[in-house]
């Protein structure tokens, strides 16, 4: 690794954490593109990310308990589904050509993107500004 891989790795780490923190954004609308720009691969960004984004999740889970915002049943539920959603995932990833997954990918986040625009034009501000 060399030394801007390594600044590059600790920026996306510490902006990837603020922004799921602040978000809950998942990781790998952050991680993977940026690591496919660090030159690892479409499949193995996809891969770092889902290991990367575990201490990031716990840590945002957490704190977000501590103030009365987690759904517990609700995140062991999604959570446990989910493993098994993320096992076929990957065998899917695993398949097709990369440069598909990696347009695919761009659908997601553009798909992302669009909901969100759609549900904040719809449901205004929820939470006070405080003044």
């Amino acid at each position: 690794m060399t030394t801007w891989t390594i600044v590059a790795a600790v920026t996306l780490g510490l902006g990837a954490g603020v922004l799921s923190g602040m978000f809950g954004v998942g990781g790998g609308i952050l991680f993977v593109p940026t690591l496919v720009l660090l030159g690892l691969g479409q499949v193995e960004a996809s891969a770092t990310s889902l290991l990367a984004i575990v201490p990031t999740a716990a840590v945002g889970a957490w704190r977000q308990h501590a103030y009365g915002n987690l759904r517990i049943r609700a995140a062991l539920v999604v959570g446990v589904v989910s493993v098994l959603g993320a096992e076929v995932g990957v065998q899917i990833a695993t398949r097709i050509d990369e440069s598909l997954l990696r347009r695919l990918f761009g659908v997601l986040m553009i798909g992302v993107a669009a909901q969100l625009a759609v549900r904040t034009v719809r449901q205004g501000r929820r939470y006070s500004d405080g003044s």
